[in-house]
Order: structure tokens, then C-alpha cells, then sequence
């Protein structure tokens, strides 16, 4: 369930409160008066349009750097500060901008299950450059890598980056949970290295050793997997599952490695194994540019590969340790 009370313990902030920084046309007005300059003397000073100058002083253009070098001379005021004075204001204007944006984008972030992924530390360390505790919208933005909750829908639902990602999760059963547990496996396997580079052939040459670790019956399999696939190119992560997204596993290629994604707790240990079958059987048998998910139903699941899949996992279930 979406936090909605969130909004009322993670404040907004009001534009109308940032410290307000001035259009440096206005240090540039000051500084005319100061020197008893009209503005068409100025414009000649410096060589500039007389427009120009009337529009930097009503704050409709910016300062350029030649123009700061040409009124440098004149005012005497250094180039570099005639830039800095614009700098910042440009910084107030677009942060004025973004807070409104990110205000009104409140509806968006009332549809994740925040105070779950809030519970299970996925923001932790989240804050602005001051160390301050981010808003919700924010605090999302950043936790997704976008810079709206607009970059968010282009991403998982309107598929602008195939290239990266084919799959949209306009059709999922709840594309905002989703999307969420998605993204952590993104960054959990964006901390793990591996040294090997991933081929169908190494995969294939561990899979009597993943079925000896499962007939072990070794409390510590899920660390062992992690190594014994590592050594073949391919990473896994254990994510914990998001009550309203109770998808099981995922087999994708993130940033071109290619990469297993399982839920922390299964019903019973035969639909674990079943389940990591099913995601390396993705990886041997298809495309980079697929995402596969299992329990949860999307707009490009295609049936006929998870055929293929669930057919590779039933034959390495009932495969002994000596089996190939």
C-alpha cells in the first residue's frame, strides 16, 4: 500500500523560501547609476547591441563570457564575477523550477509502496547536498536515476530506450512496485564485480555444479551461487519481494552483463531451484535485449520462450550431479 501520509512528514520545499538570488542586470543597473553611465554610452563602451543591454538589465538574456570580459572593462567588476552573479541566478531559476516540477509530481510518488521500500533501507543514505533528508518525489527521483517522475514513465512504461531495457510495464500487474524491485537488483548488481566476461559455453560448464550445490543441501547455497556464477560471467542478487510485486526472479542484461535477479524467500526450496533454472535458462537460450519475469504478468511477456525456459529448468531438475 502507497504511504499517503508521507507528503505531511517529508515536506516540500517552498520555492518562495530558497535564499533569493538576483538577475546580475540588476548589479549592472546599480553599477550604471554608480557611474552616472546611460545605457547607450554603456552599449558603445562595450560594443554590445543597445537591446542587448536593455535585456540584460530587464533579466530577459543571460551575461555570456564576452560580454563579462567587455564589462569588465568598463565596470571594473572581474569577468569571473560577472559569470558567478549568473551562475547562480541560473542555479535559483532552475531549482524554483524543479521544486515546482517535483511538487507537482506528488501524485505520482503516492502510487509506490513507499514506506515498504522505505522499511527495507533501498533509500538509505538518500539525501540533498547538505545531508538534508530528500521529499518523496525526490528521494524516488534519485532512487530511479531520472530527473522527474516523467523520465520514470518514458523509461518503464513508453520504452524510450529499448535499446537498453525492452520491456514496458504499462500492462504490469502494478508497474511502480515493479519497477522498484527492478531497480534495486539494478543497483545491487551495479556493486558486484566480476572479472570473468560471461560466454553461453562457461555457463553451461557449471550447471552439474549448481546441481551438486542443490543436492548438498549447504546452508550457505545462495553464496556459493553467487561465486560458482560469477566465475561464469553472470551476476546474482537476492532481492527482497514488495508485497504488491511478488515476482519471483529476472534475467536481463544490465549495462551488456548479464544478470539473475531473485526474490529472498520462496514457498519451498524445489520452486528456488526451479525458479534459477528457469532465469539461466533464459540467459543460455535468449536475446540481450529481453527482460524475463516470473509470477507477475507484462505487456511483452513472450509465452513461447518461457516455454523454452520452463522446459530447460524441468530437464536440470531432474538432472543427478554426474547428469549433463
Amino acid at each position: 500500500m502507497a504511504n499517503k501520509d508521507m507528503a505531511q512528514t517529508r515536506p516540500f520545499f517552498d520555492p518562495a523560501k530558497l535564499p533569493v538570488v538576483y538577475h546580475p542586470g540588476e548589479t549592472l543597473d546599480e553599477k550604471l547609476q554608480e557611474l552616472g553611465m546611460g545605457v547607450k554610452e554603456f552599449a558603445t563602451r562595450v560594443s554590445k547591441p543597445e537591446k542587448t543591454i536593455i535585456a540584460v538589465l530587464k533579466g530577459k538574456s543571460s551575461i555570456t563570457p564576452d560580454m563579462a570580459v567587455a564589462f569588465e572593462m568598463v565596470t571594473k567588476i572581474p569577468a569571473h564575477m560577472w559569470l558567478r552573479y549568473q551562475k547562480s541566478y541560473d542555479e535559483f531559476i532552475a531549482r524554483k523550477k524543479r521544486e515546482k516540477s517535483l511538487k507537482e509530481g506528488l501524485h505520482w510518488a503516492k502510487k509506490f509502496p513507499y514506506a515498504e521500500i522505505e522499511s527495507l533501507g533501498w533509500f538509505s543514505g538518500i539525501t540533498d547536498a547538505n545531508g538534508v533528508e530528500k521529499n518523496i518525489v525526490d528521494t524516488l527521483c534519485t532512487f530511479f536515476a531520472v530527473s522527474s517522475p516523467k523520465g520514470w514513465e518514458d523509461f518503464y512504461l513508453n520504452q524510450r530506450l529499448r535499446v537498453a531495457f525492452s520491456i514496458s510495464l504499462s500492462e504490469a500487474c502494478d508497474p511502480y512496485a515493479l519497477s522498484a524491485w527492478l531497480r534495486q537488483g539494478e543497483i545491487q548488481a551495479g556493486e558486484i564485480f566480476i572479472e570473468i566476461k560471461y560466454t553461453a559455453k562457461l555457463l553451461r560448464s557449471i550447471l552439474n555444479d549448481i546441481v551438486e550445490i542443490r543436492k548438498s543441501g549447504a546452508s550457505n547455497y545462495q553464496e556459493l551461487l553467487v561465486s560458482l556464477l560469477g566465475n561464469a560471467g553472470v551476476k546474482l542478487v537476492f532481492t527482497e519481494t514488495l508485497s504488491s510485486a511478488p515476482v519471483k526472479g529476472c534475467a536481463r542484461y544490465i549495462y551488456g552483463v548479464p544478470c539473475i535477479q531473485l526474490a529472498k524467500k520462496f514457498e519451498s526450496e524445489g520452486d528456488f531451484w526451479n525458479t534459477l533454472f528457469h532465469e539461466i535458462g533464459h540467459i543460455l537460450l535468449h536475446g540481450k535485449k529481453d527482460i524475463f519475469m516470473e509470477n507477475v504478468s507484462y505487456g511483452d511477456k513472450d509465452p513461447e520462450k518461457e516455454r523454452e525456459a520452463g522446459e530447460f529448468a524441468a530437464l536440470w531438475m531432474n538432472q543427478s550431479p554426474l547428469g549433463s
